[in-house]
């Protein structure tokens, strides 16, 4: 029951107080990782063998130490508990998660595709500068439905599942999956680590999290349908589930052609009904905002029912 009432105090300490505007801890763990790459990146002449070896050292690197300190503080006595709970409200970005869509809402709303394309490249990984309202809105959705399991969902599995050592661990991949986890020349062999490590963490709380939209979302029957017939045929094993689940609940086709670091990419469809607009992005909000208190819901009778 403890561990409920900690996820509980977490979530409502981010409704609250939201993300450290200065010093982030996963901001400063993104530029220490940095720094590691320029030290064991190596020279151009390195085999793919080679390169990816320093890759997986480079992730030991980075998780070993900071899981073990956290497993450590949050069994003292006394601060242990406070330990836990400012870790975990560390680990979530629901509010942010929140802000940033709004954010992007809210230029569309004003017509502003200028700032929408500055506001969305915040959240995003694909090239903004071309994007019209459809292609602004249908980033920021898939953005808003992927990120709830990586920010909210899994953060919330991790902890509930392994207590503080496993949400630092989770979040830490997770951060050197978004830095080094891309199918580019420089990160193909040197962020295999850490991409594997993020898809393996990720497994189950994506289905999960598939699971709740589909739950809690207004179609889900579509969302179920999406969710066995598209997730499979998408690039990442994780973020097919997570987004076409969420599509078909919102009734919206989502997917498609998007453009990444200068190269266009063939993209499943995701999803199926009308293009995604404006207004959508508050439905997919509302989606993630919904499935976050069934998980609440479902962890503190869990912890009620174990106590």
């Amino acid at each position: 029951m403890l561990t409920a009432l900690l996820c509980l105090g977490a979530v409502l300490l981010d409704q609250a107080l939201g993300e450290p505007r200065r010093w982030h801890p996963l901001v400063g763990f993104g530029g220490l990782a940095q720094r590691l790459e320029a030290l064991v990146y190596g020279p151009p002449e390195l085999s793919p063998n080679a390169r990816r070896e320093r890759g997986v050292i480079a992730v030991m690197l980075l998780l070993v130490p900071f899981t073990l300190v956290a497993g450590l503080l949050a069994w003292l006595p006394l601060i242990g508990l406070a330990v836990a709970l400012g870790l975990l409200y560390l680990a979530i970005g629901a509010r942010s998660l929140v802000e940033h869509a709004e954010a992007v809402a809210a230029a569309l709303q004003a017509d502003d595709l200028l700032l929408a394309r500055q506001k969305v490249a915040l959240i995003v990984s694909r090239d903004t500068a071309d994007l019209d309202e459809e292609g602004i809105s249908r980033a920021t959705i898939e953005s808003v439905l992927e990120n709830g399991c990586d920010a909210i969902f899994g953060a919330l599995f991790w902890f509930a599942l392994t207590g503080a050592a496993g949400v630092v661990l989770y979040r830490l991949a997770n951060t050197l999956d978004a830095l080094w986890g891309y199918r580019t020349p420089r990160y193909l062999r040197f962020g295999w680590a850490a991409a594997r490590l993020d898809d393996g963490l990720n497994w189950l709380p994506a289905r999960l999290t598939a699971l709740s939209y589909t739950l809690v979302g207004p179609q889900s029957a579509l969302a179920w349908r999406c969710w066995q017939a598209q997730a499979p045929s998408w690039k990442s094993p994780n973020a097919g589930p997570v987004m076409a689940a969420g599509a078909g609940a919102l009734g919206l086709a989502l997917g498609g052609p998007a453009c990444y670091h200068g190269q266009w990419q063939s993209r499943p469809p995701l999803g199926e009904g009308l293009a995604p607009c404006a207004e959508d992005i508050g439905r997919a909000v509302k989606l993630v905002q919904r499935a976050l208190w069934l998980w609440l819901a479902v962890i503190l009778v869990g912890g009620w029912a174990l106590a």
